[in-house]
């Protein structure tokens, strides 16, 4: 992709679908990327004190019967913080024995740097799946 590119309304890209094990070209709208990028970015109301899970899925419910797009990354976002809020409460439980002292900040900065991750592919068009993630919602 050239960096021109980045100024159309649209973008095409190769991806790899979500129901399909072949890449594929398709267009997909600057809303459309917008919206999987805040679906992303929503997790952050963590430092609000509110529960990284809760934004992903109040902007997935609000657009995932819109479009497929949005409904893909609002899928990941949810079930990579449902994944990641439960290895955290692992890793705050093994504080007790002292593993957790080195797992908590390891869990919560490799959930920092993969939201970013997803939320820059996710404004490039691409179907991004994260690592690490158990396939709650499917």
């Amino acid at each position: 992709m050239h960096d021109d590119d980045m100024s159309d309304q649209h973008i095409t890209v190769m991806h790899e679908p979500a129901d399909a094990g072949t890449a594929d070209a398709t267009t997909v709208s600057a809303d459309s990327r917008n919206w999987g990028v805040l679906t992303h970015l929503s997790a952050f109301v963590m430092l609000f004190g509110i529960p990284a899970v809760i934004g992903p899925v109040v902007l997935w419910a609000v657009k995932k019967q819109d479009d497929p797009y949005v409904d893909f990354h609002g899928k990941e976002a949810v079930n990579f913080n449902i994944s990641f809020l439960i290895y955290a409460v692992v890793a705050a439980l093994l504080i007790v024995l002292l593993i957790g002292v080195i797992l908590l900040p390891t869990v919560l900065l490799t959930w920092f740097v993969l939201v970013i991750v997803a939320a820059v592919k996710a404004g490039s068009g691409e179907y991004y799946r994260y690592p690490f993630t158990i396939r709650w919602v499917k």
